[in-house]
């Protein structure tokens, strides 16, 4: 299959519509030409999208026609891998995570979406694996969009818990300081989902550039090592896209805390240790 080009790049070619579409939405994104070629990550992203609701779908009429009813059903774990035991176990990783860095109420709080961002990012980084598919997450598009997300996300919780001392926060422990701390805690603040989103995209294209690399020069063995490598890449992409997402939601959120996640608060320096480089 010819550099840059996937299933769905022949499958979009065949459907001239969505190329016009693109032109009719602009002329330019980004300083680059609309093209059929510039929506194919997110036709990619339509196409998981529809998969995990399937799924989702598919999981919840397994759980509900079990022989004990809903709720027995639900609480009993089935004895093979399955789609069903799959989504928990991906499911209950990502919400330990968050109950890790903000605690539990918070973490069910914000679970919708941390967790939809994980699982997308995750099946999004995975298509890449399947020859003949490239991953939407090599798409700065794509990347940056997940990204902005998480950043008005965080934003607008942080203002919602705390008011107008979510910005105070940003000025600094003393006023006569606020004058140079605040610039670089806005700056810091704005650069967020710029990190959060190249660090993913560069992720995933150089490890899809890799796999197909090595698909096209070996045949046997090698590629099947390369890809186990590219399956840690994934999940270490994920896991660190979700991570981030969490800890910027925590330190937004904190203040206003207690109760449950007072413990939790006690946690502050660690997590904020762990977003400074990134940040």
């Amino acid at each position: 299959m010819p550099e840059h080009t996937s299933f769905f790049t022949y499958l979009i070619a065949q459907f001239p519509i969505l190329g016009e579409l693109a032109h009719s939405l602009g002329h330019t994104l980004f300083g680059k030409p609309v093209t059929a070629h510039t929506i194919e990550p997110f036709v990619v992203s339509i196409f998981i999208v529809l998969i995990l609701v399937l799924a989702a779908i598919a999981t919840r009429a397994k759980i509900a026609s079990g022989p004990n009813g809903v709720a027995d059903s639900a609480i009993i774990p089935e004895d093979t891998l399955t789609s069903r035991t799959f989504l928990e176990l991906f499911i209950g990783l990502v919400y330990d995570t968050m109950k890790d860095a903000m605690g539990a109420k918070r973490a069910k709080r914000y679970f919708p979406v941390v967790g939809t961002a994980a699982i997308f990012i995750f099946f999004g980084n995975l298509l890449g694996l399947i020859p003949g598919f490239a991953p939407p997450t090599s798409s700065w598009n794509i990347t940056l969009g997940c990204a902005l997300i998480v950043f008005f996300a965080f934003n607008y919780y942080g203002l919602k818990e705390n008011g107008f001392g979510y910005i105070k926060h940003l000025a600094g422990p003393v006023w006569w300081l606020a004058f140079l701390i605040f610039p670089l805690e806005l700056m810091s603040l704005i650069i967020r989902p710029i990190t959060l989103s190249v660090r993913l995209m560069l992720n995933m294209s150089v490890d899809h550039l890799l796999v197909g690399i090595f698909h096209s020069l070996v045949v046997l063995v090698v590629p099947v090592l390369v890809m186990l490598l590219g399956t840690l890449v994934i999940v270490v992409q994920a896991y660190v896209f979700t991570l981030l997402a969490t800890v910027y939601i925590a330190l937004a959120t904190e203040h206003e805390e207690h109760g449950e996640d007072h413990g939790a608060g006690k946690k502050h320096d660690t997590a904020h240790a762990a977003v400074q480089p990134h940040a």
